[in-house]
């Protein structure tokens, strides 16, 4: 079967987007230039949104079981223990946030099991295989691509740039990448092992007298390394000697000797937003979209938020292209750069405060991408909804706990599972024929009040809400009706 989508990038964003039309079941093929798998752990923060994209894809389980919580973190100043703290605050889990928390999970591994569960829908990143050109026309995009010293022609129905900053897509496309690089600041990042450290903590050390140009090294899954990160005043190299030298200046240690150096870079902050997401069949995401600052762990969940934005979309327009799907496949531009502009601003703010010596940044500012909301990017558009309400409007759809007919426990995520829309109906009633068609055809379940008597179903097309925390967190009564588009993201019909 013939591709109808081609990625170009096979790093978190394009292993998102990859695995979401692979599930269902859009002929789909990723390449990759290099030559090898990148191994090292470079976006190793996980957010507690893009956790619920990973429930949503099937990886959780496994994403869980590889990663670890933040390390608590040992603060030394002037080679004296002074105190430990977080990176960010503790958060229980709640009903309607299952996943409250930061997980830490080196970016080489969160990329290897996501193509792990690409190959359970039988599709393979190509490695050493890069876009060298292409041709977008109103039909199709004819790409050439490089493998070898051979070319290869494909033909496409759309092309997706997820080939990071240097992204070769976007460049022939000629969209301007806006911002800046500041070349004043630089860090020296790299995967070590430090065995006179306990693993179980992370570290800071730093002088006294400047407590913001210090040297953390935080644990990381999977091992006995961790990722060092160290200021610098000027250019150095990024071998194990250097680290080493680095380390000894700033802690004042001598007993802690560094080993296995697997990936060191010098990191300037990059901050660029493309001028369109979108030119006719051809989309950018991911890092060949925007790149950001390392503060507050935004890069890679924002990509992996492009993917899962775009994925439905492509489907429904493969399946039923007109006039609509333009409208739908415009609004990944008009939804997702409008996030990413938002969340490069929380990125550079972060980097400001961290700059200035604010250690507690993180601690106040929205990093987890739960507040992410589409009502005022799309407020005022016409939709031409005959039922009188823009379904592509919404917030992210919390989850809740309920119960089926058989008493069995199901939560809303559980529901929303798949790659459909869902339609809830709370207290009850009835869509028509046509609504459910205009809909997209989403699955249609019921959300009772508690204690209410519901019948044990296969489809499981009536649940009984539990202490009634799906009507507070919807902030509905009964004879409301929630579209939960298959992003997660709720536009009600009726409130």
């Amino acid at each position: 079967m013939l591709p109808q989508v081609l990625i170009a990038g096979a790093g978190p964003t394009g292993l998102t987007l990859a695995i979401d039309l692979a599930r269902r079941g859009i002929a789909v093929r990723i390449v990759d230039h290099a030559d090898t798998f990148f191994d090292g752990s470079r976006g190793d923060g996980i957010q507690p949104r893009t956790l619920e994209v990973f429930d949503d894809l099937g990886v959780l389980d496994a994403v869980l079981a590889a990663g670890m919580p933040q390390a608590l973190m040992r603060i030394h100043m002037d080679g004296e223990y002074v105190m430990e703290r977080r990176m960010t605050p503790l958060r229980e889990a709640t009903p309607d946030v299952p996943h409250p928390n930061p997980w830490v999970l080196g970016q080489s591994d969160t990329e290897g099991l996501l193509r792990d569960r690409l190959a359970e829908f039988g599709v393979q990143v190509e490695l050493a295989t890069g876009v060298v050109d292409f041709v977008a026309e109103q039909d199709g995009v004819t790409v050439t691509l490089a493998h070898g010293g051979d070319t290869e022609t494909v033909r496409v129905d759309y092309l997706v740039g997820a080939d990071g900053g240097r992204s070769t897509v976007r460049k022939a496309l000629g969209i301007a990448f806006e911002g800046t690089t500041d070349e004043s600041i630089r860090m020296l990042l790299g995967d070590v092992r430090a065995d006179a450290l306990d693993h179980e903590f992370g570290y800071w050390f730093a002088g006294a007298s400047n407590a913001m140009t210090g040297i953390a090294m935080t644990p990381l899954p999977g091992g006995r390394k961790f990722q060092f990160g160290a200021p610098l005043e000027q250019d150095s190299g990024t071998d194990l000697a250097v680290l080493q030298r680095l380390l000894r200046e700033r802690s004042g240690r001598t007993d802690i000797v560094l080993s296995e150096l697997s990936w060191s870079t010098v990191w300037r902050p990059n901050i660029r937003l493309a001028e369109r997401f979108r030119v006719g069949r051809v989309f950018l995401a991911g890092d060949a979209a925007h790149v950001h600052p390392p503060t507050g762990g935004q890069g890679l969940n924002t990509g992996v938020q492009d993917a899962y934005n775009l994925g439905w979309k492509l489907e429904a327009a493969l399946r039923n292209p007109g006039v609509e799907s333009e409208a739908l496949l415009d609004s990944y531009e008009t939804e997702r750069r409008t996030v990413a502009a938002r969340v490069l601003g929380l990125s550079s703010s972060l980097l400001d405060k961290t700059l200035e010596g604010d250690p507690d940044a993180m601690d106040r500012e929205g990093t987890q991408q739960l507040d992410i909301s589409y009502r005022d990017v799309v407020a005022g558009n016409d939709s031409g909804d005959p039922m009188g309400h823009d379904p592509l409007a919404g917030d992210r759809a919390p989850d809740a706990p309920l119960t089926d007919g058989s008493g069995r426990a199901v939560t809303l995520f559980e529901v929303f599972r798949g790659p459909r829309a869902t339609l809830l109906m709370f207290g009850g009633g009835t869509a028509s024929s046509e609504e459910i068609e205009v809909l997209g055809r989403p699955r249609v379940v019921s959300v009772m009040r508690p204690g209410t008597a519901v019948a044990d179903s296969p489809t499981g097309a009536e649940l009984v809400d539990i202490d009634g925390h799906a009507y507070r967190a919807y902030g509905v009564t009964d004879g409301a009706r929630a579209l939960i588009r298959p992003d997660g993201y709720v536009g009600f019909l009726h409130r």
